[in-house]
């Protein structure tokens, strides 16, 4: 795990997702994604298991007690939570981590993406961190190239096969916090799509979506490709890179699908699987995650083949798992066919 000097921890600020990182770096501060640092670990495991030694129930998600575990090991002192539009355990979260000395930022987006309570929100989400929306507005524009890099590596993927699925997963994914350091971030996306473009096109044998938050298992990419198969859509991570823009921060988020309702998010799978030729769905849940009540109507609306796949603690997939992919890709036909010609 990383190690971040006196100086670090004041300058940093933990993040459970996404939240508007504009703000924090017109703060001063530097954003630090808990969950990408924690399932990057080889301690994942264990930092589950610190958490349970510390009162976590068994019957927790695993993301929710990894990522208090990681800012206890780090830790850090400041940490923002999403109060409305996340995970329905962060307040409990919240709560743990402030009875440690940890002080919590809360920020909440609106229910009905609502503009003007996003805004009221936003500009909230501001003051508490020492800053304004107008110069959290100056970062919009100074991050718009490092998240339109991040669309263009989606873009290789999907359009030209000539990125996989892990790494445009990673691309996208970073965008929750660009690594501390959009700057790196850019050169990173930059020469990833440089050396991409030199790449043949890799066909896959069937093009897949992942949909839901993103799998906590460490060879799930890797193993989908050992298939023959690719991950051309990447739901979540996709919406950590902003797709829709916005004229402002307002417009921005509220353009973001995954904190509103499954509708939304709904028509974005609809349209991205048919734009993307997709042949079949997994649909990840977590366990013990309240969003798999969401899967029954994934199922109704999107009109393609859906397999289901569970997980509970990180680590890679197990046989029964693995099993499950395979017989899926093996049922779906062969890329093209289910979602139009090529």
């Amino acid at each position: 795990m990383i190690a971040l000097s006196e100086d670090d921890l004041l300058k940093t600020i933990g993040i459970t997702t996404t939240v508007p990182s504009e703000a924090i770096f017109a703060a001063g501060l530097r954003p630090l994604d808990l969950n990408n640092v924690f399932i990057t670990s080889a301690e994942a495991p264990r930092l589950v298991e610190e958490a349970e030694r510390e009162g976590f129930p068994r019957n927790c998600c695993s993301w929710t007690k990894g990522c208090y575990a990681t800012a206890r090991r780090l830790g850090l002192k400041r940490v923002v939570a999403v109060t409305e539009g996340d995970c329905s355990m962060t307040r409990a979260l919240m709560e743990m981590l402030s009875s440690k000395g940890v002080e919590v930022t809360p920020f909440a987006y609106s229910f009905r993406r609502e503009p003007g309570l996003l805004r009221l929100r936003l500009e909230r989400f501001c003051a508490d961190l020492g800053t304004s929306l107008e110069a959290a507005e100056e970062w919009r524009k100074r991050l718009a190239e490092s998240r339109a890099s991040a669309r263009e590596v989606d873009r290789l993927c999907w359009q030209e096969d000539k990125v996989g699925s892990e790494e445009a997963h990673v691309q996208l994914i970073s965008c929750s916090d660009f690594n501390g350091d959009p700057e790196e971030y850019l050169r990173s996306a930059r020469d990833l799509i440089a050396q991409a473009e030199e790449r043949q096109a890799a066909k896959a044998t069937q093009r897949l979506a992942v949909v839901g938050i993103p799998p906590i298992c460490e060879d799930f990419y890797p193993f989908i490709e050992s298939l023959g198969a690719r991950v051309v859509f990447h739901e979540a991570p996709r919406q950590f890179a902003m797709p829709e823009g916005g004229a402002d921060l307002v417009e921005q988020y509220g353009r973001y699908t995954y904190p509103y309702d499954i509708f939304g998010r709904i028509g974005d799978m609809v349209e991205q699987c048919r734009e993307r030729r997709v042949d079949g769905v997994i649909h990840y849940v977590q366990s013990f995650c309240f969003r798999q009540v969401q899967d029954v109507l994934i199922r109704q609306h999107v009109n393609l083949p859906v397999l289901t796949l569970e997980c509970d603690r990180p680590g890679p997939l197990d046989a029964a798992c693995r099993t499950r992919i395979e017989a899926f890709c093996e049922m779906l036909p062969a890329t093209g066919r289910a979602g139009g010609e090529r």
